[in-house]
C-alpha cells in the first residue's frame, strides 16, 4: 500500500491565514480597536487579493525597508502595479516619504552591497580597493550628508528604489490579541495547515477573551518594552539603568490580570540582578511585589544576607506554611535550620531521606545506559518499558483532559494551545478546584481503565502537551492499568495537580510490568557519575511515603 501524499499548502496559503487572524480579532476585540486601527483593517480589505498577499509578504518579513528588484513572488504576479495599489491605500510607504527616524545609515549598509556604496560615493572618497563595507558606511556617515541624500546616491548607483509597509503597529497588535503573547508567530498556522499539529477544538468566545479592556493591552505591551529593556541593560551591565527600571516597576504595579505574571518574572529578574549588585532594599521590594517563585525565597536569602534574621525566620515558616511549589519548600527547608542556628535555636532533625537502591554490574553497550538495564531486567519481568516522564504524564493528561481544556476565561486566547495558558502556574488547580475535586471523584469511584482507554481513542492526535501519542498505545495502557493500582495512580495525580509546572519532570526512567495487581515496579536509572536531581528525590521519597515501589539502579559497566 502507497504512503498517503503529504499535504500542499495553497499558492497564497499565507494571506488566507492572515485574513483568518484578522477575522478571529474583529469578531473578539472589535470593540477594543482605535479608529486607527480599523482605519488600517478596512485599507487592507479593499486591497486586491494579490496586494494583500504582497502586504502579508512585506509585514512578515524582517524589514521594515525593501528593496523593490528583490520583491519576487511567482505566486502574486507583477510587483510594480500592486505597490502602487498599495501606496494608494496607504499601506506603503515610498521613501520620499520618509524621516531620519524611520531610515538611517545602518538601515542603509544592510540593503545594499559594497560595490554599490563605492559606486554611490566614489566620487565623495577615494575608491580604496582594499577598504571593507564598513569603513566605507563609516567615511559616508562622516560627511554628515543627510539620509535621504545618501539614500537618492545608492538607489541611483544600485538603480533601484525602497518601499516599507505601513501599519506594523496594527499588525503587531492583531498579532498579540490573536495568540494572546509575543512568543506565536503565524507559522503556527502553517503547521496546523500541513497537519503537522492538530489542536483540539476548544471553545473561544468573547466572554473567554485574554483581554477584556483596551488599558489591559495598553499595559501588557508597556510591560513588554520594559522586559526588552531589561535585557538591554543586562546586555549594557548597566546598574544605574536597573535602578531606575526598579523605581518604575514599584510605582507601577498591574491593574490588570494578563501582565500579572509579566510583571513578576521581571521582578524577579531585575531584584537577581540588584541582589548580585548589593541592592539589597531595592531587590527585597521587588519580591514582595512579586507573586511568582523564587521571589519568596529570594526575599529570605535577602534578610539573610542583612543579617535580619528573625524576619528571615518568620518569612521562611510563612513558606513552610502554606508553599507556592515545590522547590520552595526544597529551599525553605534547607534555609530553616541554617536561620535557626543564628539565633540559637535547636533546629529539628531533619528525616533522613533514604531512597532503595540496586548496584549493577553491566557489560559495556553503545546503546542508552537506560535501555542496558531495561534489557537486564526484562530476564525478571514480563515486560520493561523506558518511559520517563512520558508515560505518568500522559495518563495525566488523559484522566483529565476535560478539564485541561475547559472554558476557562483568559486560558485559551487562540486556535493553537497545547495546554491552556495557565497549565503550568499554582492558578491551575485554584480556578478549577470544583471541576478537579469531581474529576478525582469519579476516577476513583469509576472503571480507570475504562475512563482512559476512552480517552485515548477520543482524543488521540490533538496536541496535548502532557501526552506522548508515539508511547502510549491502547496495549501498553491495558497493561500498565492491570498491573499499577488506582490509589497509586491518584496519588500520583493529586501531586502533580499541587504543582502540574515542576511535577511533571522527575519520574523514574523505567517502568516494570507483571502479571497482576500490584506487580510493578519504577526504576530510576544512574550510570557512572550520575546523580539524583531534586525533582527525582522528591519523587522517590512521595514514592516511599505512598508505598508505590521504586528504586533507583546504579550501574557499573563490567570491564572499567
Amino acid at each position: 500500500m502507497s504512503a498517503p501524499e503529504p499535504p500542499v499548502l495553497a499558492p497564497r496559503y499565507y494571506r488566507d491565514n492572515f485574513q483568518r487572524l484578522c477575522d478571529t480579532v474583529e469578531a473578539l476585540y472589535d470593540d477594543l480597536l482605535s479608529p486607527a486601527e480599523r482605519a488600517w483593517l478596512a485599507q487592507w480589505r479593499n486591497a486586491s487579493e494579490p496586494a494583500q498577499c504582497l502586504y502579508v509578504r512585506l509585514v512578515s518579513r524582517v524589514g521594515p525597508w525593501f528593496r523593490v528588484a528583490k520583491l519576487s513572488y511567482p505566486e502574486i504576479g507583477a510587483i510594480e502595479p500592486l505597490l502602487a495599489e498599495l501606496q494608494v491605500l496607504d499601506l506603503l510607504l515610498a521613501p520620499e516619504e520618509a524621516s531620519d527616524a524611520s531610515l538611517d545609515v545602518q538601515d542603509l549598509g544592510r540593503l545594499f552591497t559594497l560595490p554599490e556604496w563605492r559606486r554611490a560615493f566614489q566620487e565623495c572618497l577615494s575608491a580604496l580597493a582594499q577598504r571593507s563595507k564598513a569603513q566605507w558606511i563609516a567615511e559616508v556617515e562622516a560627511l554628515n550628508l543627510p539620509v535621504c541624500a545618501l539614500l537618492d546616491a545608492l538607489c541611483t548607483a544600485a538603480d533601484d528604489r525602497l518601499v516599507a509597509p505601513l501599519g506594523v503597529e496594527s499588525v503587531a497588535l492583531f498579532q498579540l490579541l490573536f495568540f494572546g503573547n509575543r512568543r506565536q508567530s503565524l507559522t503556527d498556522f502553517v503547521l496546523s495547515d500541513l497537519g503537522i499539529a492538530r489542536y483540539y477544538p476548544y471553545s473561544l468566545t468573547r466572554q473567554q477573551r485574554r483581554f477584556s479592556c483596551r488599558e489591559a493591552v495598553d499595559e501588557y505591551q508597556q510591560l513588554g518594552e520594559l522586559a526588552d529593556l531589561h535585557w538591554l541593560l543586562e546586555d549594557a551591565g548597566d546598574a544605574d539603568g536597573f535602578n531606575l527600571l526598579a523605581e518604575q516597576l514599584l510605582r507601577a504595579p498591574p491593574r490588570h490580570a494578563p501582565s500579572e505574571r509579566r510583571y513578576w518574572m521581571l521582578c524577579n529578574r531585575l531584584g537577581r540582578n540588584l541582589e548580585r549588585r548589593g541592592e539589597w532594599a531595592l531587590a527585597a521590594q521587588l519580591y514582595q511585589r512579586s507573586q511568582l517563585h523564587p521571589a519568596r525565597e529570594r526575599y529570605v536569602r535577602v534578610l539573610e544576607q542583612r543579617e535580619q534574621w528573625q524576619a528571615a525566620q518568620a518569612a521562611c515558616t510563612e513558606l513552610l506554611a502554606s508553599p507556592w511549589c515545590e522547590e520552595e519548600r526544597d529551599a525553605a527547608q534547607r534555609i530553616l535550620p541554617r536561620l535557626q542556628r543564628k539565633l540559637g535555636v535547636a533546629a529539628a532533625p531533619r528525616r533522613r531521606r533514604t531512597v532503595p537502591m540496586v548496584d549493577l554490574q553491566l557489560p559495556r553497550t553503545e546503546a542508552r545506559v537506560e535501555v542496558a538495564v531495561a534489557e537486564h531486567l526484562a530476564e525478571e519481568w514480563v515486560s520493561v518499558h523506558y518511559v520517563e516522564n512520558s508515560l505518568f504524564n500522559s495518563l495525566f493528561g488523559l484522566a483529565f483532559w476535560e478539564q485541561i481544556f475547559a472554558p476557562v476565561p483568559g486560558a485559551f486566547h487562540n486556535p493553537f494551545q497545547a495546554v491552556p495558558a495557565d497549565m503550568y502556574q499554582t492558578a491551575f488547580r485554584a480556578r478549577r478546584e470544583t471541576a478537579l475535586g469531581t474529576r478525582l471523584q469519579e476516577l476513583a469511584a469509576g472503571d480507570l481503565e475504562a475512563e482512559l482507554q476512552a480517552a485515548l481513542a477520543r482524543f488521540s492526535g490533538y496536541q496535548c502537551r502532557w501526552v506522548s501519542w508515539s508511547l502510549l498505545t491502547t496495549d501498553l495502557l491495558a497493561r500498565v492499568l492491570a498491573c499499577v493500582p488506582a490509589d497509586h495512580l491518584l496519588a500520583v495525580w493529586e501531586r502533580m495537580l499541587f504543582d502540574p509546572g515542576e511535577n511533571r519532570r522527575g519520574f523514574p526512567d523505567l517502568i516494570a510490568l507483571g502479571e497482576r495487581p500490584g506487580d510493578y515496579s519504577l526504576i530510576e536509572v544512574k550510570g557512572p557519575g550520575d546523580q539524583l536531581q531534586h525533582s527525582q528525590r522528591r519523587w522517590l521519597q512521595f514514592f516511599g511515603e505512598q508505598g508505590i515501589p521504586a528504586r533507583v539502579a546504579r550501574v557499573a559497566w563490567a570491564d572499567d
